[in-house]
C-alpha cells in the first residue's frame, strides 16, 4: 500500500543539528565545484567543447561547474532516441514508472541538504528558500507518482447491454521541458517527472544560469532506475537548441516555465504545423505575474506589513508569485506603508552561504541591470522610501526597495520586474482596490488582508488570479495543497501540483467492444 501523500516538512535551522547538517552539505558542494558535466543522450554521456559556465551569483569569480552544451545535431540525435524509446516506455506499467519516482524522492531526501546547499551556491538562495525548493522537488515526485496510480485505470464510462466501453489515458509522445532558474530544482524536476511518469519521453533543457543542479538531478533519475533514453539532458542556447526542438515535427508537447516574452514566442511557434508533423502540439506554459496584495481597512495591519515584505523580498523577489504591488485602502495606507518600510530597513543582504542574511543576490548581471533600471523608473514614478541601491562589484546584490505613491497605471505597477522592488498604491475603498488589483495583463497570485467576510467573498469571486490567498502572503504554494498556475498572460493555468496536471501530458482513448 502506498503511504498517503503528505508534503515534505521544512527544516528548522534553529536546531543546531540541522544547521550542522546544512554546513556539511555546503562542504560537500564546495568539494565538487568547477567540475564538468556531460549531456545525456540515450544513456550515453556526451562531452562537447562548448560549455555553459555556471557561476555563483554571490561571487561571480567562483565557478559552480561547466556543463556541455548541445547543438542542433545533438538535439536531433536526442530527439531520435527519445522518439524511439517512447515506443517501449509508453508500455511500461504505470506502477513501475511511479516506483522510479518514489525511489528518486527517497534518494533526494537522503541528500536533501546537499541539494539545498547547491541551490544556495548556484542560484543564490538563502538556506530557508533553498530548503523549500528541495522540499518542493521531493513533493512533486511523491505527488505525481501517486496521481499516476490514481489515473492508471482511466475513468468509468457507461456501457449498454451487449457492449463494454473503456476510457483510458495514454501518453502523448516526446516532450520538450524548458525549465527556469528561479526554482531550478523544484520546477525543473516537477515538469520533467510529470511527463515521465505519464509514459512520455523527454528532452530536458534547463536554464543556462542553473544547469548543474539539473545535471545532478539527471544522475538521481539514473540511480533510481530510469531506463536509458527516457530522460535526455540537452542544455543549450534557446535560439539554437530551444527553437529547433519547439519547431521539431516529432515534438508532441512543450512544457515551459519562464518569461512572458519567451512563453508567447514558444506558443506561437508551437502552433505551426511543420512538414512531417501529424498532430497539434500541446503547450503547458507558466509565464510570470504582477502580483498584488490588497490591504483592507479592517485587516490585521501588522500581518499585512509582514506579509508584504516577506512576499516581496523572499528570494530577492525572483518568484513569479512575488508581491510586486501593494494596494492599500487609503484609511490605513500610511500605517501599513510606514511599518513595511521599518521592516524592510531591518533586512540584510549578502552571501547566503552564511545564513545570517534575509536576502542573497539576484541571478546575474542582466537581471541586476534590469532591476536597477526599474529602480530609476521608480524614482520618477513615486517616492523611494527604502532601498534603491545595488552593488554588482563582487556579486549581484540589490537592496530591497519600496516605492510609495505609485499610480496604478504606472510602469512600476504594470511591468514584471522580477526583483526586490514593490510599488505601493492607494485605493479609495475595497472595491477600488480590487479594480486596481485586476488592472494588469497577468493573473497569477494575489492576497487579501481583511477581517470583513463580505469582502473575502467578493474577492473570491472577482479577484481574477489563479491562486488567491486570504490573510497571508501571496507566495509559497505547496504541492497538493495549493495547485499553482495563473490566468491571462501568466500562462495556461496548468495548476502544477494539482489533481489534473498529469492529464495535460496524456490523451484519452475510448475503446468499445460489442459482446
Amino acid at each position: 500500500m502506498v503511504v498517503p501523500y503528505k508534503h515534505e516538512p521544512f527544516t528548522d535551522f534553529t536546531n543546531e543539528e540541522n544547521k550542522q547538517a546544512y554546513l556539511e552539505g555546503l562542504k560537500l558542494v564546495n568539494s565538487y565545484l568547477g567540475q564538468d558535466y556531460d549531456l545525456l543522450i540515450g544513456g550515453e554521456r556526451v562531452t562537447t567543447e562548448d560549455k555553459i559556465v555556471s557561476v555563483n551569483p554571490s561571487n561571480k569569480e567562483e565557478i559552480i561547474g561547466r556543463v556541455s552544451k548541445a547543438d542542433r545535431d545533438l538535439a536531433e540525435k536526442a530527439m531520435q532516441v527519445a522518439d524511439e524509446t517512447f515506443q517501449t516506455w509508453r508500455k511500461v506499467k504505470p506502477e513501475v514508472r511511479a516506483d522510479i519516482l518514489f525511489r528518486a524522492a527517497a534518494i533526494i531526501r537522503r541528500r536533501k541538504h546537499e541539494f539545498s546547499a547547491l541551490l544556495t551556491k548556484e542560484a543564490g538562495k538563502p538556506w530557508n528558500e533553498a530548503d523549500a525548493d528541495t522540499a518542493e522537488a521531493i513533493d512533486f515526485l511523491e505527488y505525481y507518482a501517486r496521481q499516476m496510480l490514481e489515473l492508471k485505470d482511466g475513468m468509468p464510462v457507461e456501457s449498454r447491454a451487449g457492449e463494454y466501453n473503456r476510457y483510458n489515458y495514454i501518453p502523448l509522445g516526446v516532450g520538450v521541458i524548458i525549465s527556469p532558474w528561479n526554482f531550478p530544482f523544484a520546477i525543473m524536476a516537477g515538469t520533467t517527472v510529470a511527463a515521465i511518469v505519464t509514459g512520455n519521453t523527454v528532452l530536458l533543457k534547463p536554464a543556462s544560469t542553473t544547469p548543474v543542479v539539473a545535471a545532478k538531478f539527471v544522475e538521481v533519475m539514473e540511480e533510481a532506475g530510469l531506463p536509458a533514453g527516457v530522460l535526455n539532458f540537452v542544455p543549450g542556447s534557446g535560439a539554437e537548441v530551444g527553437d529547433y526542438l519547439v519547431d521539431h515535427p516529432r515534438t508532441r508537447f512543450i512544457s515551459f516555465t519562464g518569461s512572458r516574452d519567451v512563453g508567447t514566442r514558444i506558443y506561437e511557434r508551437a502552433s505551426k504545423v511543420n512538414e512531417g508533423q501529424i498532430w497539434l502540439k500541446r503547450v503547458i506554459a507558466e509565464m510570470g505575474g504582477k502580483d498584488t496584495m490588497v490591504v483592507d481597512k479592517d485587516g490585521d495591519l501588522e500581518l499585512a506589513a509582514q506579509s508584504i515584505v516577506k512576499s516581496a523580498f523572499g528570494f530577492s523577489g525572483q518568484k513569479c508569485s512575488a508581491c510586486s504591488r501593494a494596494v492599500i485602502v487609503e484609511d490605513v495606507y500610511d500605517q501599513v506603508l510606514n511599518r513595511a518600510v521599518e521592516l524592510t530597513k531591518e533586512l540584510t543582504v549578502g552571501d547566503p552561504t552564511e545564513n545570517n542574511h534575509f536576502m542573497g543576490p539576484v541571478i546575474d548581471q542582466a537581471a541586476f541591470d534590469k532591476i536597477m533600471k526599474y529602480v530609476e523608473i521608480g524614482r520618477e514614478e513615486g517616492r523611494i522610501l527604502a532601498g534603491g541601491e545595488g552593488d554588482s562589484s563582487k556579486g549581484f546584490f540589490v537592496q530591497p526597495t519600496i516605492v510609495a505613491d505609485v499610480d496604478p497605471k504606472a510602469r512600476l505597477m504594470q511591468e514584471e520586474i522580477f526583483g526586490p522592488v514593490v510599488a505601493f498604491s492607494k485605493a479609495k475603498d475595497f472595491d477600488h482596490a480590487l479594480e486596481i488589483a485586476n488592472n494588469t495583463d497577468y493573473g497569477l497570485t494575489g492576497a487579501v488582508i481583511t477581517n470583513n467576510r463580505d469582502h473575502i467573498e467578493k474577492a473570491r469571486e472577482d479577484f481574477h488570479v489563479g491562486n488567491l490567498y486570504f490573510n497571508r502572503g501571496c507566495t509559497g504554494a505547496i504541492v497538493g495543497y495549493q495547485p499553482f498556475g495563473g490566468f491571462n498572460m501568466s500562462g495556461t493555468d496548468s495548476k502544477a501540483g494539482g489533481p489534473d496536471y498529469l492529464l495535460l501530458h496524456l490523451q484519452a482513448k475510448t475503446t468499445s467492444e460489442t459482446l
